[in-house]
């Protein structure tokens, strides 16, 4: 289990575990709200630090997404010892690194459930040019200067209702950024061109939670996943919340669905 200050880990009663993984820039803290609402059901829950976040954008700089690929495999293998079963759900990055290490090692992560996956951003509030730069990282990323940049959240980051905003906006101690580097962000984009050659071998059973009023990411990066995973999957769609679907409106129904789903599949197993 790792030793930072950030991250968290609360037992349970149940035998069963979730880890739970931020999205980029973000950090443990930002899961805490579905963490207490699967915590109150019986599980222990994990929130781990991604290699390279929670200090500066220098620090994540430094870092690629096999760092925090790793952050995550090491946490699921860690429960996976100690657990029954155990459940891993991210978002976004989270989400993908949570799907990656289902597919490397199935045997430590039994479902995973995907909160508003993005390959690029292109939701609606995004400016043009920030979502043609995300859309064409592939030949932007060997440009020298383009990596030292850095891209300001979006004025609501992801968050629809204006009191988890606020909340939110406060936890920069808590080690979330408030710019994404652009070096990070093509690690993202590495990240998922991966993540897309990889669905169709993927046999862990998925949820995927998308909002259809997502700011960040348009409906389609869901609708592209369910498509072509090759593992049992199920889409639920939100209609109140914006990209940070874990702490926005509907954080109690996106703990409560992927509960169900996890719990469904521990049945079949």
């Amino acid at each position: 289990m790792s030793g930072d200050k950030l991250s968290f880990f609360e037992p349970g009663t149940s035998g069963k575990a979730v880890l739970l993984v931020h999205g980029l820039t973000g950090a443990p803290a930002e899961m805490r709200l579905v963490a207490r609402r699967f915590h109150r059901r019986g599980y222990s829950v994990y929130a781990p630090l991604l290699a390279g976040h929670g200090d500066t954008a220098t620090t994540l700089r430094r870092s690629c997404w096999q760092d925090w690929l790793e952050t995550v495999e090491t946490a699921a293998e860690w429960l996976a010892r100690r657990n029954d079963a155990v459940f891993a759900a991210g978002i976004c990055v989270g989400g993908k690194l949570c799907l990656m290490a289902a597919a490397n090692a199935p045997m430590h992560v039994d479902a995973v459930a995907l909160y508003s996956p993005c390959f690029h951003y292109d939701g609606w509030q995004v400016p043009r040019y920030q979502s043609l730069l995300s859309q064409h990282l592939s030949w932007l990323s060997p440009i020298p200067l383009l990596g030292r940049l850095s891209f300001k959240e979006t004025p609501s980051l992801g968050i629809k209702d204006t009191r988890m905003r606020r909340m939110i906006a406060g936890l920069s101690r808590e080690g979330i950024l408030d710019a994404f580097p652009a070096k990070a962000l093509f690690e993202m984009h590495r990240l998922g061109e991966t993540v897309k050659a990889r669905l169709a071998k993927i046999s862990t059973p998925t949820l995927i939670v998308h909002s259809r009023q997502d700011d960040l990411s348009g409906p389609s990066h869901a609708r592209f996943i369910a498509d072509h995973i090759g593992s049992r999957h199920h889409l639920h769609w939100l209609d109140d919340s914006y990209h940070m679907i874990h702490v926005d409106r509907q954080h109690r129904e996106v703990a409560d669905v992927s509960a169900a789903f996890f719990e469904a599949e521990y049945a079949l197993s």
